[in-house]
């Protein structure tokens, strides 16, 4: 697919071809799933993953698009944008500027739009497992946080590449300049440049704007990730919580049981064949069975306090205060701080429990 300014066509050749015409080399457009952004011949080649795009002062060249389901933003959104419909902030630079930012844009609303659909997935499985009235997890909510996670994990990993490729970029002043393919073609430019419009600081401002919007997604994904991972610790001291309740319940039954065991050794003695004067007195009975239960539940009650002073919770440690992060938004933040009092306050009943 073949953009201009002026209009969009769609051409098929030989890859041989199109190396002599680009005047590019076999090895610049072989398919590689990275990303990275090069020059080489006063042409710019941008690998985003799966797409591979390569831009000259003229036109913008869009590789393979039909295998990689590209119509609708080829089609929809790229052809306005560059046809000076869209909301592009640099239509008053040369065409590869456009370019460049039509691409960058479009990959970062995907990885937008990739966290927008975990972030509230993964905020109601999360409320839904920290819900201090269910005695047991649901397998089926903690298998779809897995999945999500395993998403998050993904999108982290984007975003990182994203982050580092574009970094690459603005740590080297010569690569900016070659990003600059009219300032080195069209002498007018160039004298226009050295008058007052830079483009090389034109092009750096591009870059690092798209750089901040990949580092606020990264945040966003990290405070998530922090999320899961506390909300995993609430979910572990429930379920240990509960485990400690049934242990001290089969316990006290076993101190019973000891307690029952043990004067049970009277009704023993008095139920051996041997005659004795005591069983002749009809007052016996009652008074050896009373014995018996009432030395159990003393026994009994001896075991417990010792159990209730020996398991008591000690007084938890101090805990500092935790420095505020920055809120890059007031209602995302307000159901994660919600959330985070609810996890914290369940952690605090649950400790005591134990």
């Amino acid at each position: 697919k073949l953009f201009s300014t002026k209009n969009i066509s769609t051409i098929e050749k030989k890859k041989t071809e199109l190396y002599q015409e680009l005047g590019l080399q076999a090895r610049d457009l072989r398919f590689q799933h990275l990303m990275s952004i090069t020059t080489r011949n006063n042409r710019i080649i941008m690998r985003m993953e799966f797409l591979k795009a390569v831009i000259t002062p003229e036109f913008l060249l869009i590789l393979d698009y039909r295998n990689l389901n590209l119509e609708h933003w080829l089609f929809n959104e790229l052809a306005s944008q560059l046809a000076g419909e869209g909301q592009l902030v640099t239509y008053s630079l040369p065409f590869e500027f456009q370019a460049i930012e039509a691409i960058l844009q479009y990959w970062i609303s995907k990885l937008q739009g990739r966290l927008n659909t975990l972030q509230p997935q993964i905020l109601e499985t999360l409320e839904a497992l920290v819900d201090p009235k269910l005695l047991s997890v649901d397998r089926s909510k903690l298998h779809i946080l897995l999945q999500n996670g395993k998403s998050l994990s993904e999108l982290e990993t984007d975003l990182k590449v994203f982050k580092e490729t574009i970094l690459e970029i603005l740590d080297e002043e010569e690569l900016i300049e070659e990003l600059c393919l009219t300032k080195w073609t069209d002498p007018r430019v160039f004298e226009e440049s050295t008058s007052g419009i830079d483009h090389a600081e034109e092009m750096e401002l591009l870059l690092e704007n798209y750089y901040r919007q990949a580092e606020d997604l990264a945040n966003e994904a990290r405070e998530l990730r922090v999320l899961i991972d506390d909300s995993e610790s609430i979910i572990f001291i429930n379920l240990d919580s509960h485990r400690n309740v049934m242990m001290r319940l089969n316990l006290q039954l076993t101190m019973g049981t000891f307690s029952l065991s043990l004067f049970g050794l009277i009704g023993v003695a008095f139920g051996m064949n041997l005659e004795s004067s005591l069983e002749e007195d009809p007052r016996i009975f009652w008074l050896v069975t009373g014995i018996m239960f009432l030395g159990s539940g003393l026994i009994w009650r001896r075991l417990l306090s010792f159990l209730g002073r020996h398991l008591e919770p000690s007084l938890p440690p101090h805990v500092p205060a935790v420095l505020k992060k920055t809120q890059p938004a007031a209602g995302r933040m307000e159901i994660k701080s919600d959330l985070k009092a609810e996890t914290f306050g369940l952690s605090r009943s649950t400790l005591t429990n134990h």
